[in-house]
């Protein structure tokens, strides 16, 4: 090539010379952000596709061909959109909607959320090659949306804050690595729990395939974050006590009651008014009975002091809604109780319950434990899979990595998260820490809320939710 076709590359009006110049400071900036200076080697390709263009991007505008240009034309519009999807996906925005009750009356279901991956810093993805805006399984097809190869080390990016006590915070799911595709509430090891792992896996029709999902191709949860890395947490009677302290009261926060009127029947526009979600109205009978620990419904009213000639109501109320049902004449109230040990840790024999549980310590980054049988079953998971050692116990010895030892020190911060419908809500009470590479985002702002329960002419969407501060 000649010099003054080289000459003639450099050639071009001041605005690509600083549409070229900002590009190449963003991708600069990002770099920067990202840490990995070895990508500082991509820069010329960012500055050959706005002046040089050694590399024929688009080669396909030369083409005569109409069919050509209108197809080409469509699959860059596509292509770009799609990359700069995932960059926003990964790094800055995420869309979110609640798919459960487990944050009411905090966040209500089908609340869409807008997710700030910034705000606890975002994470360089554990499997980069993925599509953006599925989690983990293509709908319809039923296929994997990313490629388990290569997977890259957990590393996150600056952000503008940490993750405090009280924090509305978007995870992954920390029980979610392996799951039964057909039964994926309760997790795989609750199942392997109840029936055993060998009975689960072979019984493909009712648990279906059990696939390995990473940590980042996990299923997103969001909870409250109640205690933070160090802290000692306790719920005494369904209060949360954190380092000795009672926790802040939070308006969203319900639990589940048992509720007899009379002189009054509950009726649907009743409850509709009170904010009570059809799916959560049940008039109680024998067999529920037995789920809140009484042998039979005539059980739960003598124990209760309830008229057996009446109907009992069960659903979940916060404060403003269980001062509005006291106001009806004649109406008893009992709060639901929990005497079941199927908490975390399984099999732990600590005797906790979803009521009264702990108190339990919060590892962190950095501090020692003293191993001991008391505390084996708590942390056992944390340090064998979330910090990825070989963790055995074998005579009264602890051995980690096959060296015996008698501490162990954390590598990662961990956290307590729980849901505001406290009676009602999948959380570390029940599958345990948090670790802090599973920690996705914090909810910023909710941007469009269907009510499950309503038609489109009947109030689905509800407007006066709509920007409503999610973070709270």
């Amino acid at each position: 090539m000649d010099t003054k076709d080289q000459t003639s590359r450099f050639q071009h009006p001041l605005k690509q010379w600083i549409r070229a110049g900002l590009w190449s400071l963003i991708y600069v900036l990002f770099i920067i952000w990202l840490g990995s200076y070895g990508w500082l080697l991509g820069l010329p390709v960012v500055f050959d596709a706005f002046i040089t263009k050694y590399i024929p991007w688009t080669f396909w505008k030369k083409s005569k061909n109409k069919a050509v240009l209108s197809i080409m034309g469509w699959v860059d519009a596509i292509v770009f959109a799609l990359v700069a999807v995932y960059f926003i996906n990964t790094y800055l925005f995420q869309n979110y909607q609640i798919p459960s009750s487990s944050l009411e009356k905090s966040l209500l279901v089908g609340d869409f959320l807008f997710v700030s991956k910034a705000s606890y810093g975002p994470r360089v993805p554990n499997t980069p090659l993925s599509f953006p805006l599925v989690q983990h399984t293509f709908p319809l097809l039923n296929c994997k949306s990313f490629i388990e190869k290569p997977q890259w080390d957990y590393k996150r990016l600056k952000g503008f804050d940490s993750v405090k006590r009280n924090d509305i915070v978007v995870f992954n799911f920390p029980t979610g690595d392996t799951v039964c595709v057909n039964q994926q509430n309760p997790d795989y090891y609750t199942w392997c729990y109840i029936y055993g792992r060998d009975a689960v896996r072979n019984n493909k029709s009712q648990f279906g395939d059990i696939v390995y999902r990473p940590v980042d191709r996990r299923e997103n949860y969001v909870k409250r974050c109640v205690a933070i890395a160090g802290d000692w947490m306790e719920v005494k009677n369904n209060q949360v006590y954190v380092n000795g302290e009672a926790q802040e009261k939070i308006p969203g926060i319900q639990y589940n009651y048992l509720i007899q009127t009379k002189g009054t029947t509950l009726s649907n526009d009743m409850l509709d008014k009170l904010k009570i979600s059809e799916e959560d109205r049940l008039v109680v009978d024998d067999g529920s009975a037995q789920q809140f620990g009484y042998h039979t419904l005539a059980d739960l009213d003598q124990k209760l002091g309830f008229d057996p000639n009446l109907p009992v109501y069960h659903f979940p109320m916060n404060e403003e809604t269980k001062a509005k049902v006291l106001e009806i004449t004649g109406v008893k109230i009992a709060i639901e109780t929990s005497t079941r040990l199927d908490v975390f840790p399984l099999g732990g024999h600590k005797n906790w319950t979803r009521d009264n549980y702990g108190p339990l310590w919060i590892p962190k980054k950095g501090a020692t434990l003293a191993l001991n049988a008391y505390n084996f079953p708590m942390y056992q998971r944390a340090i064998s899979v979330y910090e990825h050692n070989k963790f055995e116990v074998k005579n009264g010895v602890y051995y980690i990595n096959d060296k015996p030892t008698k501490t162990y020190t954390f590598k990662m911060d961990y956290y307590w998260m729980m849901g505001d419908n406290r009676h009602n809500s999948a959380d570390s009470r029940y599958w345990g820490f948090v670790p802090e590479d599973h920690i996705v985002g914090r909810p910023v702002m909710v941007w469009l809320s269907l009510d499950k329960d309503k038609g489109w002419l009947s109030g689905k969407i509800r407007f006066n939710r709509f920007f409503k501060n999610a973070e709270k």
